[in-house]
């Protein structure tokens, strides 16, 4: 399961990451990490991105992206 599975406020534990260390250190320095809990929080409309909540602030997470980020659910 990825965050682009994720449903409207679902809570879940990040599990890691499928490919692309470019991806992974960006991801990383927003901190989205293995073992964070993340929420997510919506989708916004026009095939944009995804707003989660991570620790005590909101990311936003393109769809292709989010793709690419396993999860415990």
């Amino acid at each position: 399961m990825t965050l682009l599975d994720m449903k409207k406020n679902q809570v879940a534990q990040i599990k890691g990451f499928l490919e692309s260390s470019e991806l992974q250190s960006r991801l990383v320095e927003m901190g989205i990490l293995p073992g964070t809990e993340i929420r997510m929080i919506k989708r916004t409309p026009f095939n944009g991105p995804l707003e989660f909540k991570v620790r005590d602030y909101y990311v936003s997470v393109r769809k292709n992206d989010a793709a690419h980020i396993e999860i415990y659910s």
